[in-house]
C-alpha cells in the first residue's frame, strides 16, 4: 500500500476534507495512476450532498488525468510512464458495450456508483477504516487513483495533461453528442440550451461538424460571449424575450435539425419543440430537479414533424476512441476546451467548488 492525499466526504453536504489515506496496489485487470489533473463535475457536487446517493465516507472525482505508474498482471496495452485519461467504467462484455456504445452498459451503475469493487472491497483505507472508492472507476480526487485497464485511456505525450481529464465525462457528453449521437450533418442547424461545461463542448462539437447555424441559448452574458468564440454563430438570451419560439426562428426560420438541452428545465423545452424542423431529433442530458423528474411534449408537434426524442449518457461515445479524438482535434486548433478550465491547487477544492456554483469559473480542474 502507498500513502496518499485525497478528498474525501464524510457527511452529506459538508466540505469536502483533505485527508492522507492508503492506495491498494492494484488488482490484476486494475492501474494505479498518479493524478496530475482532475476536473470537478456537477455530479461530483449531486454525490456529496447525496442528491446523487453514494455510501459514504467516499473519495469522489472522476475526471482524472495523469501518468501510469503501476499495472495489475492482466493489464495489456499500458505500462508505467503512460499519459492517461480516466472515464467512466463499463463491462465491455454485454451487448451494448459490445456494440461501442458502453455508456449503456447493463452493468453502469455497480461499476460507476458502487464506490468499491463488485467483490464489495476497497481500495482506499485509513486507519483500518474502508473509505468508498472507486467512484464512476476511479475516485480522482487524490494524488493517485485506482482504476480499471478498461476505463484507463491512453494519450499522446504532448498534449496538456494536467488539463484532459474532463475529457472523460463533461466535455465528451457534450461534444459526443453532437459528433456521436447526433452524428449531426454539414450544414445543419444546432441548437444548445445551456452554455455550461457541457453545452459549450456541444458548441465545439457542432464547429467540428460544420453546422451552418449554431444557436446558444443562455442566461449569462459572459458565457453567451464564450460560446460566439468556440463557435457558436448566434446566442439569445432567454430572458430578454418573452417569446422563445420567435427568437429561435428568426434566426433559423427554416427550423432546428437538432436541439440539444443542458437544462431540463419545462419552459426551455417548450421554446425549443415548436421551433424544430421536419424530422429533427432533440437530445436531452439535463438532470431535473427532484421534485420535477419528469418532462413534457407537445404530442401534435411531435407527431407531425416527426420529432425524435434522444435521451444521452457520456455523449454516446466509446471513450477508447473518442478521447484520443478529442485530444487529436485539440492539438489541431480545432476543439479549444482549455478556455473553459480555470485551475486550483488541490488543497483549494472547496475553493474551487464555490466558484463554480456561482458561476465564477465553468470547469475547475485541481492540480494535485
Amino acid at each position: 500500500m502507498n500513502t496518499i492525499k485525497a478528498a474525501v466526504v464524510r457527511n452529506p453536504g459538508q466540505d469536502f476534507a483533505i485527508e492522507q489515506l492508503t492506495i491498494d496496489d492494484p488488482k490484476a485487470d486494475e492501474v494505479l495512476v498518479k493524478i496530475v489533473g482532475v476536473g470537478v463535475c456537477h455530479s461530483d457536487i449531486a454525490a456529496r450532498d447525496q442528491d446523487l446517493p453514494v455510501a459514504l465516507p467516499v473519495v469522489l472525482g472522476h475526471e482524472g488525468s495523469g501518468i501510469v505508474e503501476k499495472v495489475g498482471s492482466n493489464v495489456t496495452g499500458l505500462q508505467p510512464g503512460d499519459h492517461v485519461v480516466l472515464s467512466f467504467h463499463a463491462c465491455g462484455t454485454c451487448h451494448t458495450c459490445e456494440e461501442h456504445h458502453p455508456s449503456y452498459c447493463n452493468n453502469f451503475m455497480p461499476l460507476n456508483f458502487l464506490c468499491g469493487r463488485l467483490d464489495g472491497t476497497k481500495a482506499l483505507h485509513k486507519d483500518g477504516e474502508d473509505i468508498g472508492s472507486h467512484f464512476f472507476g476511479q475516485s480522482s480526487f487524490g494524488t493517485y487513483a485506482i482504476a480499471n485497464k478498461a476505463n484507463t485511456i491512453k494519450v499522446r505525450n504532448d498534449a496538456p495533461l494536467e488539463l484532459l481529464g474532463p475529457l472523460g465525462c463533461g466535455i465528451q457528453t457534450g461534444a459526443g453528442s453532437i459528433i456521436k449521437a447526433f452524428a449531426a450533418k454539414k450544414g445543419s442547424t444546432l441548437l444548445v440550451a445551456g452554455g455550461g461545461t457541457v453545452g459549450l463542448a456541444a458548441v465545439m462539437g457542432g464547429a467540428v461538424q460544420g453546422c451552418s447555424k449554431i444557436i446558444v441559448v443562455e442566461p449569462h452574458a459572459s458565457r453567451r460571449e464564450l460560446a460566439l468564440s468556440l463557435g457558436a454563430t448566434h446566442a439569445i438570451d432567454p430572458m430578454a424575450t418573452e417569446d422563445l419560439t420567435a427568437a429561435i426562428l428568426a434566426i433559423a426560420p427554416e427550423g432546428l435539425n437538432y436541439a440539444f438541452d443542458t437544462t431540463a428545465l419545462q419552459v426551455v423545452i417548450d421554446g425549443i419543440v415548436p421551433a424544430m424542423a421536419q424530422l429533427g431529433t432533440l437530445g436531452l442530458v439535463g438532470i431535473p430537479k427532484a421534485d420535477k423528474p419528469s418532462l413534457s411534449f407537445n404530442v401534435i408537434a411531435m407527431l407531425s414533424k416527426g420529432i425524435k426524442v434522444m435521451g444521452i449518457t457520456e455523449g454516446d461515445a466509446d471513450p477508447a476512441q473518442f478521447i484520443p479524438e478529442m485530444v487529436d482535434l485539440y492539438m489541431d486548433g480545432r476543439f479549444p476546451f482549455d478556455k473553459l478550465c480555470k485551475t486550483f491547487a488541490f488543497d483549494d477544492i472547496n475553493t474551487a467548488v464555490t466558484e463554480q456554483l456561482k458561476g465564477g469559473c465553468i470547469k475547475p480542474v485541481l492540480l494535485p
